[in-house]
């Protein structure tokens, strides 16, 4: 069985503001929703809880903004999400 780890993908809290670690919590949140059915359905159904309790003990480094984002918005599948997100964040 292989386990998806995020380690790569961490970052650490000063580097967010650096342009190649924009949103790498929200690219971490999408990997975890792709990998795992349990994950993504309770992001889409319970985004609150899903943020809460992260993936695999492991929570997602997201701006307040981007919690707003996901706990508001209202998607069937993954895909759906997906593209509310990315239209949110290109009018920002």
């Amino acid at each position: 069985m292989t386990m998806l780890t995020f380690n790569t993908y961490s970052s650490h809290p000063t580097s967010l503001g650096k342009p190649g670690n924009a949103r790498t919590g929200l690219h971490r949140l999408f990997a975890a929703a792709i990998v795992s059915d349990q994950f993504r359905e309770t992001l889409l159904h319970k985004p609150e809880e899903a943020l809460a309790n992260g993936y695999l003990g492991q929570t997602f480094m997201l701006t307040d903004q981007e919690k707003t984002l996901i706990k508001s918005i209202r998607a069937d599948t993954l895909t759906d999400l997906a593209q509310k997100v990315n239209r949110a964040l290109k009018g920002i």
